[in-house]
């Protein structure tokens, strides 16, 4: 059987975030791994909407955006938005502990959407806010993991 793969009109953009604390993961994710925490890096209001935390879990943001867990490790997770300004972007994000070295960890926060229906202007200005926006938001989980 052959295979055919279909060209891709999308144009999926990856915005990583990331932080160094000299703290194990075993320390840092208690701290920065609650998905319905995300208001406390992010300065908004997050409602737990279902769930308890894991996979299938629905947080509300700013009573405006829906975001489910689709997935999760250890020592992070991943949601979707599926209500919100991103949703028709396929917005996806990933919060990670991963070990940096003896006795630290890098705190990561992955952002992926799909800028192909953006124009070019829309693409550098939600590039730039997503960028300025999460990396506010690890340097309050640096704090918050240092404190």
């Amino acid at each position: 059987m052959k295979l055919r793969q279909a060209a891709s009109k999308n144009d999926f953009i990856v915005i990583e975030a990331m932080a160094v604390v000299p703290r194990t993961i075993d320390h840092v994710w208690p701290i920065i791994g609650h998905f319905f925490d995300l208001g406390k890096w992010l300065n908004v209001e997050c409602v737990a909407e279902a769930g308890d935390g894991g996979p299938g879990s629905i947080r509300r943001i700013n009573d405006a955006i829906i975001e489910p867990m689709i997935a999760a490790t250890p020592f992070s997770y991943s949601y979707v938005q599926t209500e919100g300004p991103m949703a028709r972007y396929c917005y996806h994000g990933t919060v990670a502990c991963e070990p940096a070295g003896e006795g630290s960890a890098a705190i990561k926060y992955m952002l992926i959407y799909d800028q192909a229906p953006m124009d070019a202007a829309m693409r550098v200005s939600e590039k730039l806010r997503i960028e300025s926006r999460f990396a506010d938001a690890v340097a309050a989980m640096q704090r918050a993991a240092l404190a």
